[in-house]
């Protein structure tokens, strides 16, 4: 049995107070074996701690044994091993962060440490919301809504995996790095999955005609008959969230092709490629509008063209058997539309034409504007008024567009639903701010206030989130998985909730845009981080089963929700399953086939 004898002090001299010399024998002791043996080893030699071997004549009452029975175990005893049967440094004992913040080692304390400075974290998220969104209000969308609003969504998210893998040794990185990915995985599987799937049940409405109609959700649970409808730019923004994985099927090609040599250059191809897509993901975000209005208002002028060859059908055919277009009847509205007879049509008459076309209410036109561009299109010789020549000749064109659909009956309907699925988002920031100055010091204020608060807290909670794997077994990426994305997705979550509860395509539409748009920031800007930290700190990349899950959820739903704008209401239960079963997959991958 080996037993350890203290000759002099380790700190301080004989007339220390008890127990002050007793604390300061722990914290020099936790200190220098946190350090590694090699410090132990000289502090043993320092202050002349000796090994006596069993039948030694010392018997003093000083000795403390470690349990060890053999002098041929004595290489096998660890560090930690003493440390946790010394009399300098008892069990309970942790490391506070910045030397103040309260830790423990216990189960239950970390447990209410993660909720408290999880609930830090929730605080932090929903100020940098609200300042976003008082920003949106005052410069509108472009360069707010295109490149700050969708980082700051993802900024407590980027902290977090930031300090999970920035302090400490290397070795104590690659663990703590689990943390990191845990968040990044559990924040999009949540979204793409908890969140998706009650957007549906909270935001359905009756499906008529193969479109969830606004405020009507009279067939309650019928898995086919309600559902929700959004509009085609979301179908875009699913899209492009599918595209974002592409950085994590390139930093996993090695592990696939089973290529030991060149990981660290292949972790750097994938961080140029993540950034590069984040700032191609931002310009998009910041031009979008403009592009958005610019196919609006073409949608607009296809319905006005659609509708103006529908009504004059109705007045007299204006194709052939032959699917050509008849000039003698074209040449009879002309004359028809010619109420002055001066064989022109002036701006006037061809707005008598539009007023006096019924077009579907739901389709919100500007008559001068639809008159404009319609003498555009026929004016060709920029005189101010339409001739019968140009008349019939604009008509042609008109009906060649038509063509494709076979019937001009069937091309309204297209240009129609075609309208419908590019909703004018325009209108949503605010017009007018009153007192602008004061709402820009608030924003800032409260955006400076919630990066504070989430740079403060990440590493405390990243901390805790590890005690409290050691205190209960339980692998930190799982706690990560589950517990950290309620804490830094909430506002994002309950924000979603709210819209999809109002029951409009419109809402719907900003809903489902905002998951995926996170789940992008996530993909790209939590991943640029992430793959950042280890080539830099030159980490291991060996996150195989939860890169795979990361990828069979984002692939499952983009591809679920990008070729179709209406969803029934059985469609959340794909989601609904998908949120065990990456749990399930990870846990087996791992912990029973050995991934990692």
């Amino acid at each position: 049995m080996v037993l350890f004898d203290k000759v002099d002090d380790v700190d301080g001299g004989v007339g220390d107070c008890g127990g002050d010399r007793d604390e300061r024998r722990r914290r020099r002791w936790y200190l220098l074996l946190s350090n590694g043996e090699d410090e132990v080893q000289k502090l043993m030699e320092n202050e002349r701690l000796f090994i006596t071997l069993h039948g030694s004549d010392h018997t003093d009452d000083n000795l403390i044994s470690d349990g060890i029975s053999s002098i041929d175990n004595v290489e096998k005893s660890t560090t930690a091993s003493f440390l946790r049967q010394s009399y300098y440094l008892p069990e309970g004992v942790c490391e506070e962060t910045y030397g103040f913040l309260p830790c423990t080692k216990t189960a239950f304390g970390n447990l209410f440490l993660i909720i408290i400075y999880g609930g830090l974290m929730l605080v932090a998220a929903r100020l940098l919301s609200t300042g976003s969104e008082l920003l949106l209000e005052i410069l509108g969308p472009g360069i707010v809504g295109g490149l700050f609003l969708p980082m700051l969504g993802a900024l407590p998210d980027a902290l977090l995996i930031l300090v999970s893998g920035i302090s400490g040794t290397k070795e104590v990185a690659q663990e703590q790095v689990l943390v990191g990915m845990g968040l990044l995985a559990g924040s999009t599987v949540m979204l793409l999955t908890l969140l998706w799937g009650s957007c549906i049940v909270l935001g359905k409405c009756d499906i008529e005609d193969s479109t969830a109609v606004d405020l009507k959700d009279t067939k309650r649970l019928s898995l086919l008959g309600s559902g929700v409808t959004v509009d085609i730019w979301t179908k875009y923004a699913s899209w492009i969230m599918i595209i974002s994985v592409v950085p994590f099927i390139i930093v996993q090609l090695p592990q696939i092709l089973h290529i030991n040599s060149g990981r660290h250059l292949v972790v750097l191809i994938s961080l140029i490629l993540s950034v590069t897509l984040l700032i191609a993901y931002c310009l998009y975000q910041v031009f979008q509008p403009w592009i958005q209005r610019r196919k609006l208002a073409y949608a607009k002028h296809s319905h006005i063209m659609s509708g103006v060859l529908r009504h004059l059908d109705l007045v007299d055919r204006l194709m052939t058997d032959d699917d050509s277009p008849n000039i003698a009847a074209i040449k009879k509205i002309f004359r028809s539309l010619d109420l002055n007879d001066d064989e022109t049509l002036s701006i006037h008459e061809l707005r008598a034409l539009v007023i006096g076309i019924h077009f579907a209410e739901e389709v919100a036109l500007d008559k001068d504007e639809d008159v404009h561009k319609m003498l555009l299109d026929f004016d060709t010789s920029r005189d101010g008024c339409v001739d019968e020549t140009e008349f019939v000749k604009g008509i042609s064109i008109w009906l060649n567009k038509a063509r494709p659909h076979k019937k001009i009956h069937k091309f309204y309907q297209h240009t129609r639903k075609e309208h419908d699925q590019l909703l004018d988002k325009s209108d949503e920031v605010v017009e007018s701010v009153e007192n602008p100055k004061w709402i820009s010091v608030k924003a800032g204020l409260l955006l400076l206030l919630g990066a504070g608060i989430a740079a403060a807290f990440a590493d405390p909670l990243v901390d805790t989130v590890n005690n409290f794997s050691d205190a209960t077994s339980i692998p930190p990426f799982f706690i990560s998985f589950i517990v950290l994305p309620l804490a830094t997705n909430s506002s994002e979550a309950v924000s979603a909730l709210i819209f999809a509860s109002r029951k409009k395509k419109r809402t719907a539409s900003l809903t489902y845009s905002e998951i995926y748009g996170a789940v992008t920031m996530n993909n790209i800007l939590c991943l640029s981080v992430f793959l950042a930290l280890v080539y830099v700190r030159g980490l291991s990349w060996d996150f195989s089963a939860e890169v795979l899950v990361i990828l069979i959820v984002c692939v499952v739903m983009g591809l679920f929700t990008s070729f179709h704008t209406t969803f029934p209401l059985w469609t959340c239960s794909v989601s609904y399953v998908l949120y065990p079963f990456s749990l399930l997959l990870v846990y087996v991958l791992d912990y029973k086939l050995g991934w990692t």
